[in-house]
């Protein structure tokens, strides 16, 4: 897989966070799946609520730990634009964010491939595992720098 030149972004709020997401949404459109990377509490959900915020879907977003996706209506966008759903995939308790990995039964049951026709697909914890499901896909990787609120976040095109 080849990696297009990653951008770097300090982010020193959750508020800045979500901006940033929202700012990544204006380039995705529906079949754009969205991998995000990074340890607990590094920011990964406030992304996700940003690139929806950006993409206008309905309904609040909050991390799909539980129920491992949720699917969010294409609402009206900001700025205009074609509307777009948002899924969003919390892959860490199929163990992608764990010590073990999950079996392609685990990844196929999410029917993911099928979302991206129509969706932008936002994955927690997908990297490394679902990247084969796009021909290119936006690898954003976060960090929490220690002992502070302060995140850094590194993205770019892998195609």
């Amino acid at each position: 897989m080849a990696e297009s030149t990653h951008s770097v972004i300090h982010l020193p709020t959750v508020a800045d966070t979500e901006a940033f997401g929202r700012r990544l949404a204006v380039e995705l459109s529906a079949g754009d799946l969205v991998v995000l990377d990074g340890p607990l509490g590094a920011g990964k959900t406030a992304l996700a609520r940003g690139i929806a915020a950006g993409l206008g879907v309905r309904g609040r977003v909050s991390s799909p730990t539980f129920i491992i996706a949720r699917e969010h209506r294409a609402g009206e966008r900001p700025g205009g634009g074609e509307p777009v759903a948002m899924v969003h995939v919390d892959a860490y308790r199929l163990g992608l964010g764990g010590q073990r990995s999950a079996t392609f039964d685990e990844l196929d049951a999410l029917d993911l491939d099928t979302d991206l026709a129509g969706a932008v697909v936002v994955v927690e914890w997908g990297e490394g595992i679902v990247e084969h499901l796009a021909d290119r896909h936006l690898l954003v990787r976060l960090r929490r720098e220690p002992d502070s609120d302060v995140r850094t976040a590194q993205w770019g095109w892998v195609a």
